[in-house]
């Protein structure tokens, strides 16, 4: 059962929240592209929106352009490049756990405004609040694998990791097997991440 269960979760349903999140923003962009945003608020504690906003917006743009590089291009491209396999990790550590921090500020100030405000929260939709609380959920995950990525700074988990998001996109098999002994931590986050994309459509 614990098998099937796993490989569920990181063998289909990947394909499941592509699948969602493609076809679902397609169907979205086409017949309701002008209610893709969040309630506006701007006109109440705009110094709090700024600061906020402009952390978590370079923070997010950082963390997804260093995971969407970091995990889908090859380790040949890198030893091409001279990176070695420690190299990388402490580059994706270090710039991880900055750029995660920036983000985790501006989100933090963020969903804060939203919540502390009565007036803001009374702007607020349900799925305002929940996306803000999920990817504050998230990016704690994100930063919880930082201290346990320490322990094994050889890449390890790293290339099992790259393999796996790459073998997913490339539609082989396997892809599961991959991440069996992985911590707990880097599933949830990968798991979160998922429903961030099934969630995103709508």
């Amino acid at each position: 059962m614990f098998d099937y269960l796993h490989h569920f979760l990181f063998g289909i349903l990947p394909y499941v929240a592509l699948a969602i999140f493609f076809i679902g923003s397609l169907i979205r962009f086409d017949r309701e592209q002008y209610t893709w945003r969040s309630g506006s608020s701007q006109l109440l504690r705009k110094n709090q929106l700024l600061i906020g906003s402009v952390l978590f917006h370079v923070g997010i743009l950082l963390l997804f352009v260093g995971h969407f590089v970091g995990l889908l291009t090859p380790h040949e491209v890198y030893e091409a490049l001279g990176v070695s396999v420690p190299a990388k990790q402490m580059l994706a550590v270090t710039a991880g756990g900055i750029f995660g921090v920036i983000c985790f500020v501006g989100l933090t100030i963020l969903l804060h405004r939203r919540l502390a405000d009565p007036r803001i929260r009374g702007t607020s939709s349900p799925m305002d609040i929940f996306i803000l609380c999920l990817l504050w959920v998230q990016l704690s995950l994100g930063l919880v694998t930082i201290p346990f990525s320490f322990q094994h700074m050889d890449g390890s988990v790293m290339l099992l990791l790259s393999e796996w998001a790459q073998r997913i996109v490339t539609f082989r098999s396997g892809a599961s097997e991959l991440v069996a002994d992985v911590g707990i931590f880097y599933k949830l986050h990968i798991i979160m991440g998922l429903v961030m994309f099934m969630v995103f459509p709508f």
